[in-house]
């Protein structure tokens, strides 16, 4: 039978033959604390599960990831499960109209973040465990029918540890000694869950009088390990939580679904967060062990509101099959931000997602992967890759296209009535277009195939003709798309034109919207305008594309980026001129010296973090190899000016700190971070907190400064599971060819460490300033990339072939050598050939960036 990779034909051909009336899940969980961990630590999974069979006599199969299954029975009938069970599927031969299997197995805990994930603290010594299972890991803790078109309701109960508490989708009561919830709602398998162990748990409530009198309550919990209690500002969680839900209440006009709304915030975590409606789990990191900026609240407020938004988009309504997993992550993208900056504190958001998130969609959107929005998804290990910039960003992109397209009121009528209809269905493209035509009037289906299904990201280009008088005679857009995707699509967009004031500061003076079409399109509205110093052709970032400049424009931001005084302009302009410097059509140089002489004047903290992030990109991978050590000095030396200019204790102090810690290389920097270590030197205002000192150490470590026994003493300081992470990083970032073998050789040939200490141990091992010692590597990655996919799991072998990919052996031999493998390994695993053929595709283009930066010095 087939392994583990479930495909989207197969799914179809058990969706046509089954429906599932219900599952009994019972698991004993008491084997997680106690004993040793010589072999594979296992817990008792007992599933029940009724069906119906379109076709009496067929054959299925129920899927099933266990180390061993105790017994099988099918209507009655044992099963051998040796015959019937081969490590992923179980064989249900000659079915009957209605049909009940149970399924007696041991599953297996995890170290990877997928499946039944355990976690013991190394503070305290507490066992935690913890479920994640998109797209389709529910079958490591349960056997069931894995994919999302297959619903039911979920009946759960668990043997626990004694002192523990049990969560799951539903309210748990706990009766001799067994967790008991109640039933579930018709849900998909991969969203069911279970957090337990001895988590701090905080409570609240939300309750919604609605215009007809009814009341709704739902209970609100909270929660997160007793080591991270201390740092745990609930309050602020359930504020964010509550503003969602009226938001979401005031516009969907569906009252929320499933009862109760707990939020666990769980250590090792793969994601930012997952949807599980009534058990949201989110990433231990969004609770803040030390001072961070509002951008880090604004972020965690924004995954909040993202996941809240699932339990419409995603969790009552499901897609069939992973090829429209937009229809709920474009929607939750896109409502995340929506919600975030009409209901709470963090009204700038837009400007974060013009300036952070779509730079991860046009980065997607260019690779040789590049997809539809619409993608084909063939199978499990295509749909684990899909959780990409596109499906997110660009679908959240282009659904605010589509509401200055349709109207506000139109789209959420549309939505309104695509819950009504849908209501625990699943769902396709045509299902949502077929509402919007309806609440719009629009012909939704041209409106698709150009925005849904083609791929890549069109450049809009401002021409102005002017006349002897200074006057705009003619103001037109140029559309163009890359030769290999050609699409040319209608663009609702603003275009600003901006100018200096008597005041010495750059404002918008004149702004018109326009539909464009084709590859040329005039703005009538503009003419006899005054002449303009900048255009900005995507003002107010209505659209998806990348924004080109004229001449004239771009000679203005050279000489005034930071005068702008709009800030959603100023970082749309960022954002172009970030792209210009990834398609080589900027120096590196050139946008390091834009940083440098304007960042420092950047008011949304957001926009300065990912303005140091692209700096030091551009240093890393851009900037031609013999400029990086002058490079790199200018940028340590404008970070420290700004840190020491910045107000003292400021949220842009510690920005300003954070990066000159990431940019440090000279030995006069390098004792300036041991000294505020050390607390031998001072920055006024700026609090050196434990969050901060690994971050001090890190550079010192990787240069050689701090030895094994500075990061031993640190770790004594702050001996948690996140100081364990960063002990491991800082370890891995010495610069050693010992050291490098052993964080290799860690990653490859052993899978002893849990996926939070792969991850902290590539990036250790990967330091820019280490290229002649991860030299070695280089042959070696393509050797073993192929066994690591097979061996591991493929969260592991994600990790693994994009963080040891040899990008920082930025030269045409490293790029033949990653053609050479893909040449060689046609028959390789797909997903596997597409994560190398991503990572060369960013070769490729650094290499440009550099050639360009070349030609700048000359």
């Amino acid at each position: 039978m087939p392994g583990e990779n479930l495909s989207r034909d197969e799914a179809r051909e058990r969706a046509a033959l089954l429906s599932v009336e219900g599952y009994e899940v019972s698991l004993d969980l008491r084997s997680a604390v106690g004993g040793t961990d010589a072999g594979p630590r296992t817990f008792r999974s007992v599933t029940t599960i009724r069906f119906r069979s379109a076709e009496p006599g067929a054959t299925t199969f129920a899927d099933l990831i266990a180390p061993s299954v105790t017994a099988v029975s099918l209507n009655g009938r044992d099963l051998d499960p040796g015959a019937v069970f081969d490590g992923s599927r179980i064989l249900l031969e000659d079915l009957a109209e209605d049909n009940e299997l149970v399924v007696d197995a041991q599953c297996a805990y995890s170290r990877t973040g997928e499946g039944m994930h355990r976690f013991v603290d190394p503070e305290d010594g507490e066992v935690y465990l913890y479920t994640q299972y998109e797209p389709a890991d529910s079958r490591r803790v349960f056997a069931n029918f894995e994919q999302p078109d297959l619903k039911a309701p979920f009946r759960f109960e668990v043997r626990a540890p004694e002192g523990w508490v049990v969560w799951s989708n539903g309210v748990g009561e706990l009766a001799d000694g067994v967790w008991k919830f109640a039933e579930t709602k018709p849900i998909s398998t991969y969203i069911t869950a279970f957090v337990a162990g001895p988590y701090h748990y905080v409570t609240d409530s939300y309750e919604r009088v609605f215009e007809d009198g009814t009341r709704l309550e739902i209970p609100l919990g909270a929660m997160c390990r007793k080591g991270l209690a201390r740092h745990f500002d609930s309050d602020d969680v359930f504020l964010v939580t509550k503003q969602g839900l009226d938001f979401f209440h005031d516009n969907f006009d569906y009252p929320y679904p499933f009862g109760k709304y707990d939020q666990a915030f769980v250590p090792e975590y793969n994601l930012g967060a997952m949807e599980n409606p009534g058990l949201v789990t989110f990433r231990e990191e969004f609770i803040f062990r030390g001072r961070v900026t509002q951008a880090s609240y604004e972020r965690r407020a924004n995954v909040i509101l993202h996941e809240m938004a699932h339990m419409w988009f995603g969790d009552l309504v499901t897609m069939v099959w992973w090829d429209d997993l937009w229809l709920k992550e474009s929607f939750a993208d896109f409502m995340g931000t929506f919600s975030m900056v009409e209901a709470t504190r963090f009204t700038n958001g837009w400007i974060t997602f013009a300036n952070n998130r779509k730079s991860w969609a046009y980065r997607a959107d260019q690779l040789p992967s590049t997809h539809p929005i619409t993608a084909d998804i063939r199978d499990l290990e295509d749909a684990k890759l899909n959780f990409d910039g596109i499906t997110y960003a660009k679908g959240a992109s282009v659904l605010k296209q589509l509401v200055a397209y349709v109207g506000r009121d139109a789209f959420l009528e549309g939505a309104r009535r695509y819950f009504k209809r849908h209501a625990y269905g699943n769902t396709q493209l045509g299902d949502l277009l077929s509402v919007l035509e309806e609440t719009s009037g629009r012909d939704m289906a041209t409106w698709s195939r150009s925005w849904l299904q083609t791929a890549g990201v069109n450049s809009l280009t401002p021409q102005v003709i002017l006349s002897s008088e200074g006057r705009v005679t003619e103001l037109a857009i140029l559309q163009e798309a890359a030769e290999s995707h050609p699409e040319l699509r209608p663009h609702r967009v603003a275009v600003g034109l901006y100018r200096r004031s008597p005041e010495g500061v750059v404002e918008r003076y004149a702004r018109a919207e326009v539909d464009v079409e084709g590859p040329r399109t005039v703005v009538g509205e503009l003419v006899g305008t005054e002449a303009p110093d900048l255009v900005l052709v995507n003002d107010d970032d209505l659209t998806y594309c990348k924004i080109r400049f004229d001449e004239g424009s771009l000679a203005a931001l050279r000489d005034g980026l930071g005068d702008i005084t709009d800030p959603l302009a100023r970082a749309l302009c960022w954002s172009a001129l970030w792209n210009l410097t990834r398609d080589a059509l900027m120096p590196a140089r050139d946008f390091i010296d834009l940083v440098l002489r304007f960042a420092g004047r950047e008011t949304d903290i957001g926009v300065l973090q990912m303005l140091h992030a692209w700096a030091n990109s551009a240093l890393t991978h851009y900037a031609a190899p013999e400029w990086r050590g002058e490079g790199g000095r200018l940028l340590a030396e404008g970070a420290l000016r700004e840190l020491r200019l910045t107000e003292p204790g400021s949220q842009h102090q510690l920005t300003w700190a954070r990066f000159f810690a990431a940019v440090a290389s000279g030995e006069a920097d390098l004792q300036l971070l041991q000294g505020l270590l050390e607390g031998t030197a001072k920055i006024d205002g700026l609090e050196v907190d434990q969050e901060l000192r690994w971050a001090l150490l890190e550079p010192l470590a990787a240069h050689g400064v701090a030895d094994e026994g500075v990061v031993a003493a640190e770790l004594a300081r702050d001996d948690t599971a996140s100081g364990k992470r960063h002990q491991v990083r800082c370890l891995a970032a010495r610069p050693s060819a010992a050291v490098k073998a052993q964080a290799w050789a860690s990653v490859v040939e052993s899978d002893s460490l849990s996926n939070a200490l792969v991850e902290a141990t590539i990036a250790g091992f990967a330091q820019p300033s280490h290229r002649e010692l991860t030299a070695p590597y280089a042959s070696k990655y393509f050797e073993v990339i192929e066994r690591v996919w097979d061996e591991r799991s493929i969260q592991i072998g994600m990790d693994v072939v994009r963080g040891l990919f040899p990008s920082l052996q930025d030269s045409r031999g490293t790029l033949e050598a990653a053609d050479a493998w893909l040449a060689a390994r046609g028959e390789a695993a797909p997903a596997l050939r597409r994560l190398v053929l991503e990572a060369r595709d960013d070769l490729g283009r650094a290499l440009r960036g550099q050639a360009c930066d070349v030609g700048a010095a000359g």
